[in-house]
C-alpha cells in the first residue's frame, strides 16, 4: 500500500493536474474563459481557445500531429527474432465493467494486448506486462493478465504492476528482466506512444524491437479532403492523444536534461 505522501504519487498527480489544465478539452476552455472574462482585452485569448479546440479536433491538423508521432513502421520477423520476451505496456482500465465483474482493461490496453498476444503466439516468446494503479485499487497490470489468459490463452511470465508513468514501465520492468538475464525486448504500445516509450526503455539499459500497434492517423496519406477540416469525434479523441505524447515526449527530454 501506497503511503499517503509518497514523494513519487504526488508528483504522479501533479503531472496529471498540469496535464490535465494544458491538454483538450479543459486547456482550450480555460484559455476561452480567460479571454472572456478579461473582456474586450481578452478577444485575442478567446479566440486562441478556440482555434485550439479547433486544430485539436480536426482529422487534417490531427493527422498532421500524428505522422510526427506514429512513424515507427509495423515489425518484420527479422526484427523480431532478435527479441528476446514482448513487454506489454498498459493504457489503463475500465473501472465499470459489470458484464466482467467489475474491472477490466480499457478500449487502449486491450489493442495493445490482442497484438501482443498474437506476437506471442507466433513466435514464443515469454511476456511481461507492465502497469500499476495510483489509487487503492487492482493494478492495471493484473487486468491485462487476466485478459491475456481468459480471452487470448496466453499466460505472461513476468508482471510488473508497480509503475504510474513510462518512465517507472521502463526502469521497473527493466530490473525484473535483467534479473532473468533478458537484454533484448520486443515493445509493444500505441504507434503515437512508441517513440516515447522507446526511448525511456533504451535509456533504462534495455534493447528494443519496436512492435507498434493502434495507428490512429494515416501515414500513407491521401487525398486532400474538405471534411476533414470539420472537427469530428474520433479526430477530438486522437487530438487529445497527440498532444498527450507530444506534451510526455517534451517532459521525458526535459527529466533526461535535469
Amino acid at each position: 500500500m501506497r503511503m499517503p505522501f509518497d514523494p513519487d504519487l504526488i508528483l504522479f498527480w501533479a503531472k496529471k493536474l498540469a496535464a490535465l489544465a494544458i491538454l483538450p478539452p479543459l486547456g482550450p476552455l480555460l484559455l476561452i474563459a480567460a479571454g472572456l472574462w478579461r473582456g474586450a482585452r481578452g478577444r485575442g485569448l478567446a479566440w486562441s481557445g478556440l482555434a485550439a479546440a479547433w486544430f485539436l479536433s480536426t482529422p487534417a491538423t490531427v493527422g498532421w500531429m500524428l505522422s510526427g508521432l506514429e512513424a515507427t513502421r509495423p515489425v518484420t520477423d527479422e526484427a523480431l527474432a532478435s527479441a528476446e520476451a514482448i513487454v506489454i505496456l498498459a493504457g489503463g482500465q475500465r473501472r465499470y465493467a459489470p458484464e466482467f465483474g467489475g474491472s477490466t482493461v480499457n478500449a487502449y490496453s486491450l489493442e495493445r494486448v490482442r497484438y501482443g498476444a498474437r506476437l506471442a503466439r507466433e513466435t514464443g516468446l515469454p511476456v511481461m506486462v507492465s502497469g500499476g494503479t495510483a489509487r487503492e485499487e487492482t493494478a492495471e497490470a493484473i487486468w491485462m493478465r487476466d485478459a491475456l489468459v481468459t480471452d487470448f490463452g496466453v499466460t505472461p511470465r513476468w508482471i510488473e504492476a508497480g509503475s504510474l508513468d513510462t518512465s517507472d514501465n521502463a526502469e521497473f520492468s527493466a530490473r525484473l528482466l535483467r534479473d532473468d538475464g533478458i537484454q533484448v525486448i520486443a515493445l509493444v504500445t500505441h504507434a503515437a506512444h512508441m517513440p516515447r516509450a522507446a526511448s525511456a526503455f533504451r535509456d533504462a539499459g534495455l534493447g528494443v524491437v519496436e512492435a507498434p500497434t493502434a495507428w490512429q492517423g494515416n501515414p500513407a496519406g491521401g487525398p486532400f479532403d474538405p471534411k476533414d477540416l470539420l472537427p469530428t469525434p474520433r479526430a477530438a479523441l486522437s487530438g487529445w492523444y497527440a498532444a498527450h505524447e507530444w506534451l510526455g515526449r517534451l517532459v521525458h527530454r526535459l527529466a533526461r536534461v535535469f
